[in-house]
Protein backbone atom coordinates (compact mmCIF):
# COMPACT_ATOMS: atom_id res chain seq x y z
CA UNK A 1 0.00 0.00 0.00
CA UNK A 2 1.96 3.29 -0.82
CA UNK A 3 1.79 5.64 1.93
CA UNK A 4 -0.16 9.01 1.90
CA UNK A 5 1.30 12.10 1.74
CA UNK A 6 0.63 14.09 4.55
CA UNK A 7 1.20 17.13 6.50
CA UNK A 8 4.58 17.71 7.79
CA UNK A 9 4.96 17.41 11.65
CA UNK A 10 7.45 17.97 13.91
CA UNK A 11 10.28 15.58 14.56
CA UNK A 12 8.37 13.02 17.11
CA UNK A 13 9.80 13.07 20.71
CA UNK A 14 11.99 10.45 22.32
CA UNK A 15 12.28 10.35 26.25
CA UNK A 16 11.48 13.06 28.14
CA UNK A 17 14.24 15.86 27.84
CA UNK A 18 15.96 14.35 25.02
CA UNK A 19 16.51 16.46 21.39
CA UNK A 20 15.37 14.45 18.90
CA UNK A 21 16.94 13.27 15.27
CA UNK A 22 20.70 14.11 15.95
CA UNK A 23 21.81 11.76 13.78
CA UNK A 24 22.79 13.98 11.22
CA UNK A 25 24.85 16.22 13.60
CA UNK A 26 26.59 12.92 14.66
CA UNK A 27 27.49 12.49 11.20
CA UNK A 28 28.85 15.83 10.52
CA UNK A 29 31.22 15.61 13.76
CA UNK A 30 32.64 12.34 12.71
CA UNK A 31 32.96 13.53 8.42
CA UNK A 32 35.00 15.99 10.01
CA UNK A 33 36.85 14.32 12.28
CA UNK A 34 37.91 12.17 10.01
CA UNK A 35 38.32 14.64 7.25
CA UNK A 36 40.56 16.52 9.73
CA UNK A 37 38.67 19.54 9.63
CA UNK A 38 38.84 19.73 13.21
CA UNK A 39 42.39 20.64 14.59
CA UNK A 40 43.73 21.62 17.56
CA UNK A 41 44.50 25.66 17.49
CA UNK A 42 48.18 24.28 19.28
CA UNK A 43 49.16 22.51 15.85
CA UNK A 44 50.93 25.91 14.40
CA UNK A 45 53.27 25.47 17.68
CA UNK A 46 56.21 23.19 18.31
CA UNK A 47 55.51 20.52 20.68
CA UNK A 48 51.95 20.63 19.79
CA UNK A 49 50.16 17.20 19.64
CA UNK A 50 50.24 15.16 16.66
CA UNK A 51 47.12 15.53 14.14
CA UNK A 52 46.51 11.88 14.11
CA UNK A 53 46.35 11.83 17.94
CA UNK A 54 44.30 14.84 17.71
CA UNK A 55 41.68 12.94 15.74
CA UNK A 56 41.90 9.58 17.46
CA UNK A 57 40.98 11.68 21.22
CA UNK A 58 37.97 13.55 19.30
CA UNK A 59 36.93 10.26 17.76
CA UNK A 60 37.05 8.52 21.26
CA UNK A 61 35.35 11.65 22.68
CA UNK A 62 32.52 11.47 19.84
CA UNK A 63 31.94 7.47 20.59
CA UNK A 64 31.71 8.17 23.78
CA UNK A 65 28.68 10.41 23.20
CA UNK A 66 27.10 8.72 21.02
CA UNK A 67 26.49 6.07 23.69
CA UNK A 68 25.54 8.66 26.35
CA UNK A 69 23.02 10.49 24.11
CA UNK A 70 20.94 7.54 22.43
CA UNK A 71 18.04 8.91 21.06
CA UNK A 72 15.76 5.54 22.67
CA UNK A 73 16.49 2.74 24.42
CA UNK A 74 17.71 0.11 21.86
CA UNK A 75 16.28 -2.89 21.54
CA UNK A 76 16.89 -6.33 20.04
CA UNK A 77 16.51 -6.58 16.23
CA UNK A 78 13.30 -7.99 15.14
CA UNK A 79 13.70 -11.22 12.85
CA UNK A 80 12.30 -11.70 9.54
CA UNK A 81 9.86 -14.06 10.80
CA UNK A 82 9.34 -12.11 13.95
CA UNK A 83 6.09 -11.13 15.78
CA UNK A 84 4.66 -8.33 16.95
CA UNK A 85 1.43 -7.49 19.32
CA UNK A 86 -0.55 -4.65 19.11
CA UNK A 87 -1.93 -4.14 22.04
CA UNK A 88 -4.66 -1.75 23.13
CA UNK A 89 -8.01 0.04 22.72
CA UNK A 90 -10.21 1.16 19.41
CA UNK A 91 -6.69 3.15 18.62
CA UNK A 92 -5.60 -0.30 17.69
CA UNK A 93 -8.65 -2.00 16.89
CA UNK A 94 -9.08 0.36 13.84
CA UNK A 95 -12.18 2.09 14.83
CA UNK A 96 -13.31 4.80 11.94
CA UNK A 97 -11.46 2.56 9.02
CA UNK A 98 -11.76 -1.18 7.96
CA UNK A 99 -9.80 -3.78 9.60
CA UNK A 100 -7.46 -4.04 7.04
CA UNK A 101 -6.55 -0.11 7.30
CA UNK A 102 -6.09 -0.58 10.87
CA UNK A 103 -2.40 0.35 12.14
CA UNK A 104 -1.14 -2.78 12.89
CA UNK A 105 -2.36 -4.15 9.14
CA UNK A 106 -0.76 -1.12 7.36
CA UNK A 107 2.50 -1.92 9.79
CA UNK A 108 2.56 -5.47 9.31
CA UNK A 109 2.55 -4.50 5.09
CA UNK A 110 5.16 -1.38 5.66
CA UNK A 111 7.97 -3.59 7.80
CA UNK A 112 7.57 -7.40 6.41
CA UNK A 113 6.56 -8.17 9.90
CA UNK A 114 3.97 -10.58 10.95
CA UNK A 115 1.58 -7.57 13.19
CA UNK A 116 -1.53 -9.21 15.34
CA UNK A 117 -4.40 -6.64 16.33
CA UNK A 118 -5.07 -7.18 19.64
CA UNK A 119 -7.35 -3.95 20.27
CA UNK A 120 -10.90 -4.20 21.86
CA UNK A 121 -12.53 -1.16 21.40
CA UNK A 122 -13.71 0.45 25.14
CA UNK A 123 -11.31 -1.32 27.40
CA UNK A 124 -9.74 0.38 29.63
CA UNK A 125 -6.24 -0.37 31.10
CA UNK A 126 -7.21 -2.48 33.86
CA UNK A 127 -9.24 -4.40 31.62
CA UNK A 128 -6.35 -3.97 29.53
CA UNK A 129 -3.54 -5.74 32.68
CA UNK A 130 -6.07 -8.62 32.74
CA UNK A 131 -6.05 -9.64 29.47
CA UNK A 132 -2.61 -9.33 28.54
CA UNK A 133 -1.12 -12.94 30.24
CA UNK A 134 -4.13 -14.39 27.89
CA UNK A 135 -2.61 -12.76 24.67
CA UNK A 136 1.00 -13.11 25.10
CA UNK A 137 0.39 -16.93 25.92
CA UNK A 138 -1.69 -17.00 22.47
CA UNK A 139 1.07 -15.45 20.18
CA UNK A 140 4.32 -15.32 21.71
CA UNK A 141 5.39 -12.32 20.50
CA UNK A 142 8.94 -11.00 20.33
CA UNK A 143 7.75 -7.07 20.22
CA UNK A 144 4.45 -5.64 21.88
CA UNK A 145 3.44 -2.17 21.10
CA UNK A 146 1.34 -1.08 24.11
CA UNK A 147 -1.58 1.98 22.93
CA UNK A 148 -3.68 2.28 26.08
CA UNK A 149 -5.33 4.41 28.66
CA UNK A 150 -7.52 6.29 26.63
CA UNK A 151 -10.72 5.04 27.60
CA UNK A 152 -9.38 5.69 31.69
CA UNK A 153 -9.00 9.49 30.29
CA UNK A 154 -12.67 9.42 29.04
CA UNK A 155 -14.43 7.59 32.16
CA UNK A 156 -12.64 10.26 34.52
CA UNK A 157 -10.62 6.84 36.06
CA UNK A 158 -7.63 9.33 37.09
CA UNK A 159 -4.03 9.11 35.29
CA UNK A 160 -2.68 7.41 38.34
CA UNK A 161 -4.13 3.84 37.75
CA UNK A 162 -3.30 4.29 34.00
CA UNK A 163 0.02 4.90 34.09
CA UNK A 164 0.25 2.23 36.99
CA UNK A 165 -1.33 -0.65 34.82
CA UNK A 166 0.50 0.44 31.71
CA UNK A 167 3.84 -0.06 33.89
CA UNK A 168 2.76 -3.44 34.81
CA UNK A 169 1.34 -4.26 31.53
CA UNK A 170 5.57 -3.24 30.33
CA UNK A 171 6.77 -5.21 33.48
CA UNK A 172 4.41 -8.06 32.80
CA UNK A 173 6.08 -8.68 29.06
CA UNK A 174 9.44 -7.81 29.83
CA UNK A 175 9.48 -10.37 32.38
CA UNK A 176 9.02 -13.07 29.41
CA UNK A 177 11.70 -11.44 27.31
CA UNK A 178 9.02 -9.66 25.26
CA UNK A 179 10.88 -5.76 23.87
CA UNK A 180 8.17 -3.15 24.51
CA UNK A 181 7.41 0.26 22.63
CA UNK A 182 4.65 2.32 23.23
CA UNK A 183 2.67 5.65 22.20
CA UNK A 184 0.91 8.22 24.22
CA UNK A 185 -2.74 8.53 23.76
CA UNK A 186 -3.60 12.41 23.77
CA UNK A 187 -6.39 13.65 26.83
CA UNK A 188 -9.79 14.57 25.04
CA UNK A 189 -9.74 18.59 24.65
CA UNK A 190 -9.04 21.56 22.37
CA UNK A 191 -5.01 21.42 22.47
CA UNK A 192 -4.06 17.56 22.11
CA UNK A 193 -1.77 16.55 23.96
CA UNK A 194 -0.65 13.42 25.90
CA UNK A 195 -0.45 13.49 29.68
CA UNK A 196 2.92 13.42 31.40
CA UNK A 197 2.64 10.10 32.83
CA UNK A 198 3.41 8.41 29.58
CA UNK A 199 6.65 10.11 29.40
CA UNK A 200 7.32 8.73 33.37
CA UNK A 201 6.66 5.13 33.31
CA UNK A 202 8.91 5.27 29.21
CA UNK A 203 11.96 6.87 31.31
CA UNK A 204 11.05 4.52 34.43
CA UNK A 205 10.73 1.16 32.25
CA UNK A 206 13.45 2.25 29.75
CA UNK A 207 10.82 2.14 27.08
CA UNK A 208 11.04 3.51 23.76
CA UNK A 209 8.12 6.19 23.36
CA UNK A 210 6.78 8.28 20.42
CA UNK A 211 4.44 10.52 23.15
CA UNK A 212 3.15 12.91 20.03
CA UNK A 213 2.24 11.23 17.53
CA UNK A 214 -1.20 10.38 18.00
CA UNK A 215 -1.61 14.01 18.93
CA UNK A 216 -0.34 15.17 15.78
CA UNK A 217 -2.18 13.15 13.42
CA UNK A 218 -5.45 13.95 15.41
CA UNK A 219 -4.95 18.04 14.98
CA UNK A 220 -5.99 17.88 11.56
CA UNK A 221 -10.07 17.11 10.38
CA UNK A 222 -8.74 15.35 7.25
CA UNK A 223 -6.96 12.57 9.26
CA UNK A 224 -9.76 11.64 11.70
CA UNK A 225 -13.09 10.09 11.75
CA UNK A 226 -14.41 11.69 14.53
CA UNK A 227 -13.09 13.43 17.57
CA UNK A 228 -10.74 11.06 18.70
CA UNK A 229 -10.09 7.91 16.00
CA UNK A 230 -8.13 8.17 12.95
CA UNK A 231 -9.44 7.34 9.24
CA UNK A 232 -7.67 4.96 7.03
CA UNK A 233 -5.13 8.11 6.24
CA UNK A 234 -4.59 8.83 9.81
CA UNK A 235 -3.78 4.89 10.72
CA UNK A 236 -1.79 5.29 7.84
CA UNK A 237 0.41 7.97 9.72
CA UNK A 238 0.40 5.35 12.38
CA UNK A 239 2.08 2.70 11.31
CA UNK A 240 4.67 4.75 9.51
CA UNK A 241 5.37 6.84 13.07
CA UNK A 242 5.91 3.38 14.57
CA UNK A 243 7.77 2.22 12.01
CA UNK A 244 10.55 5.52 12.97
CA UNK A 245 10.10 4.78 16.26
CA UNK A 246 11.02 0.61 15.93
CA UNK A 247 14.47 1.90 13.33
CA UNK A 248 15.60 4.34 15.94
CA UNK A 249 14.98 1.77 18.92
CA UNK A 250 16.85 -0.77 16.11
CA UNK A 251 14.05 -3.26 16.35
CA UNK A 252 14.06 -3.08 12.69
Amino acid sequence: MKALSAPVFGTPRSRAGQPPEPHAIKQDLFESIMNGKIKSSASNHRGAPDVAMMRSVLLLALLLLVSACSDQPRLKPLPRDGVILAFGDSLTFGTGASRDQSYPAVLSRIISRTVINAGVPGEVSAGGLKRLPGELDRHHPQLLIVIHGGNDMLRSLGFSQAADNIHKMIEMARDRGIDVVMLGVPRPGLILSAPDFYEEVAAATGTPIDVDAIADILQYPANKSDGIHPNARGYQMMAERIQELLKDAGAI
